[in-house]
């Protein structure tokens, strides 16, 4: 079945577009596949921000011209997906039965040789003889992919903003990386994705830094709140969900633990960044209805600095599987959950620009509106529409239930 036609965007619909994307190892694919989506339709962003595997991700996109990014994202999620040399094939089918099936083959093969072309297991060596590693893997060998795959010449440039996020390991403070400030190295990216114990602290200039998801683990806040504000729509892609089912076994409270530890308290911080943008809205509101002797108060000068006329729009796509994947589903490397995963992306993306509720006009006390199309979540606070914006979104909504079936059929894009 044919891959569904994303609708072009109106050009009255003329918003800046960031993408960001959340830390999550191996669940990263899934936003690989969502920007391949992204990538056929009009919302190209020009800001993209990651945390962790979300971080590597922004680079190989902020760090390749638009022809060759998703060339590139598959490039590395099929290198870091191969099988280990050290592990024949057959041996799969023999530990299949005790592992869990083959995702937990995956997961195992990772945490005893590692993922080529990302991290390998340190040596015995490194642990005898009075060494005192502080990290069971070393990534020399991520550093080197990033070094292939990346142009941080093109990132540096700044033609795309690029925001990541790391944890100073001193002082324990969250901070972000941006090439609106400073250059970017393959060590900047390479922090971001430090997760301890696995991996090691990675030193920059003198300070040492780990993953930037141990403090924050969606980076959305940054891209909101950034001075000088521009109205924009941001495509957040999440690999936790922060909902799920009430567990019945340990290994789904597992699981259901990690999910909630990484989905970054993403409603909490939504919420937050609604509230925010919506009094200042209606700050700026309120100060053209005062008479001119009150804005020249002291206080009316200070909310001034705090309103604002932009408005914000947070689309978020998140990796919900149709089944528990158990604990390690974020180091379960398997090519075949790779492509899965990129799959469900690139559905998940799909249906939602075709959805495109965004489009809907907006109550005009409202700064910031966020949609979750897979959910349902639509933002059901909108105004009543006009009978051709009505019959617009109707269209769409046809579309989608038409759309979900072809695009989760289809191969991983090429």
């Amino acid at each position: 079945m044919p891959t569904p036609t994303i609708p072009h965007r109106p050009a009255r619909y003329d918003k800046k577009v960031a993408l960001v994307l959340q830390g999550g190892g191996a669940l990263g694919s899934y936003q690989a596949g969502v920007y391949a989506a992204l990538a056929r339709s009009s919302y190209l962003p020009d800001w993209v921000a990651g945390i962790s595997i979300g971080a590597i991700n922004a680079a190989l996109i902020a760090g390749n011209p638009p022809e060759k990014r998703v060339d590139r994202l598959k490039t590395f999620w099929e290198r870091i997906t191969a099988p280990p040399a050290l592990w024949p094939l057959w041996a799969d089918e023999t530990m299949a039965t005790f592992v869990g099936g083959r995702r937990g083959i995956g997961a195992m093969n990772a945490l005893m040789f590692g993922q080529p072309g990302f991290f390998r297991p340190r040596s015995a060596a490194e642990w005898v003889a009075g060494a005192h590693p502080t990290s069971f893997y070393d990534t020399s060998t991520l550093k080197r992919t990033l070094e292939e795959l990346i142009d941080f010449d093109r990132i540096n440039a700044g033609e795309m903003r690029f925001s990541i996020g790391a944890v100073n390991v001193g002082t324990g403070n969250f901070v972000t990386f941006d090439n609106a400030n400073i250059t970017i190295r393959p060590e900047h990216v390479m922090a971001s994705g430090a997760l301890p114990p696995g991996f090691p602290a990675v030193e920059i200039d003198g300070k040492h830094y780990w993953d930037g998801g141990l403090v924050l683990n969606t980076p959305s806040h940054h891209v909101l709140t950034a001075v000088p504000r521009r109205s924009r729509i941001t495509f957040q892609v999440d690999l936790f969900p922060a909902r799920g089912p009430l567990p019945s076994s340990l290994e789904d409270v597992a699981e259901r633990a990690k999910d909630i530890r990484y989905s970054s308290r993403t409603r909490t911080v939504t919420n937050m960044l609604r509230q925010m943008h919506d009094v200042r809205h209606n700050v700026n509101s309120l100060l053209e209805k005062l008479p001119a002797p009150l804005r020249e108060l002291p206080e009316a000068k200070f909310l001034h600095e705090f309103g604002c006329v932009t408005t914000m729009d947070l689309v978020q796509l998140i990796y919900r599987p149709e089944r528990p994947q158990g604990p390690t589903k974020d180091i379960e490397f398997s090519r075949s959950t790779m492509e899965e995963r990129w799959a469900q992306g690139f559905s998940d993306a799909t249906t939602t620009l075709i959805a495109s509720p965004w489009l809907a006009p907006a109550p005009p006390e409202v700064g910031l509106r966020t949609f979750d199309v897979l959910a349902g979540d639509v933002n059901p606070t909108k105004p009543p529409m006009r009978d051709n914006d009505r019959a617009g979104l109707e269209g769409n909504e046809s579309a989608v239930r038409t759309s979900r079936a072809s695009s989760r059929s289809s191969p991983t894009p090429t």
